[in-house]
């Protein structure tokens, strides 16, 4: 959302947080794409044109389905493990995700097309989603999380970490530090911003007043949580 809201400032947008059941990395993709379902006709009946899979995992879980059953443009998530190919110098990526995104045929399809040119090493992000959802960025104990997940990746030798979960780049300074210098952390949410103004483009959406934009937030769960996270992180 920070991101799209750079390259659309004029833009209205609605942001639906379903923090009543996420993590959605350990849940069935049925159960996801029900969620999903449920989330879109909720967006449409507010007058949504365009809407952003901002998951991971539901984009992997259900954003084939959004497309076959809604007639409007989705766009959706996909860990950045192409510019990771492109730029490691080691040969080793590392790609930090939800079990969920790990084994959606989206990421598996890329993977297959990258894994015969680099080495891809993966592991699940354990407890970066509770950290975030609970603002605990940084600390002691939010060290000791992310490092639990991440130097299995610096052990093999990555050079390059994949975050492929849109809760993981708020953990971002965290990984920078524990990772060190030599090894760049790349965020796929500027690109898919990009892919968005492309999208509002092409349906000739584009909203280029010079009022700014609005943003409504909404939650399945307490709003109260969803409005700390939005002043504290966006």
């Amino acid at each position: 959302m920070k991101e799209i809201r750079k390259v659309l400032p004029s833009g209205h947008f609605i942001y639906y947080a379903d923090n009543a059941h996420c993590p959605y990395g350990e849940k069935s993709a049925a159960y996801i794409q029900d969620r999903a379902r449920t989330i879109t006709r909720l967006l449409l009946d507010k007058g949504a044109q365009v809407v952003v899979v901002a998951c991971n995992t539901a984009t992997g879980a259900a954003i084939a389905t959004l497309r076959a059953e809604f007639d409007i443009p989705f766009v959706g998530m996909e860990p950045a493990v192409k510019p990771a190919a492109l730029g490691t110098k080691s040969g080793v990526i590392g790609v930090l995700a939800t079990a969920g995104t790990l084994k959606a045929s989206k990421y598996l399809n890329t993977k297959g097309i990258y894994q015969h040119d680099v080495r891809i090493e993966e592991h699940v992000g354990e407890g970066f989603v509770q950290l975030v959802e609970r603002l605990e960025l940084d600390g002691p104990e939010t060290g000791r999380v992310v490092r639990a997940s991440l130097q299995p990746l610096l052990d093999a030798g990555a050079d390059t970490i994949v975050l492929g979960c849109t809760h993981y780049p708020f953990l971002r300074p965290v990984i920078e530090r524990i990772a060190g210098p030599g090894v760049r952390v790349i965020d796929p949410a500027p690109a898919v911003a990009r892919q968005v103004l492309k999208v509002l483009r092409e349906h000739g959406l584009e909203d280029t007043g010079p009022e700014p934009g609005t943003l409504e937030l909404l939650s399945s769960g307490d709003p109260a949580t969803l409005h700390a996270l939005a002043a504290t992180l966006g």
